[in-house]
């Protein structure tokens, strides 16, 4: 039996899903130190595992869903497709560097802490 697209969204949601509740749970550790959480925040948003950190990914996925928006919205007026957009510019400038920046005060990369 074939699965629709839905059904494999719907089951790579949940992979998803159970691998956030997995660095949920890394995150929340009662053992986590300073630096080791910083890393963790910049593993969350840095390019170092390509093709991106998990906020580009994500970003990369709502600016996907934007310019298909663009394609099927009825009068190709932005409804669908700007507020997309929009929520992917706010992934990538918002969430990303305020991860940045916390991760900068826990623990300064490249420096003693």
């Amino acid at each position: 039996m074939t699965r629709t697209r839905l059904e494999r969204v719907r089951a790579s949601v949940g992979i998803a899903q159970l691998a956030l509740q997995q660095i949920e749970d890394d995150l929340t550790a009662d053992d986590v130190d300073q630096a080791e959480f910083a890393a963790i925040l910049r593993e969350l948003i840095e390019d170092t595992d390509p093709p991106a950190g998990l906020i580009p990914a994500l970003a990369q996925l709502v600016t996907a869903a934007a310019r298909r928006a663009e394609q099927i919205e009825p009068d190709r007026d932005g409804d669908a497709s700007c507020p997309l957009h929009e929520a992917a510019e706010l992934l990538t400038d918002n969430t990303g560097m305020r991860l940045l920046w916390a991760a900068k005060s826990l623990h300064p990369q490249g420096e003693s802490a």
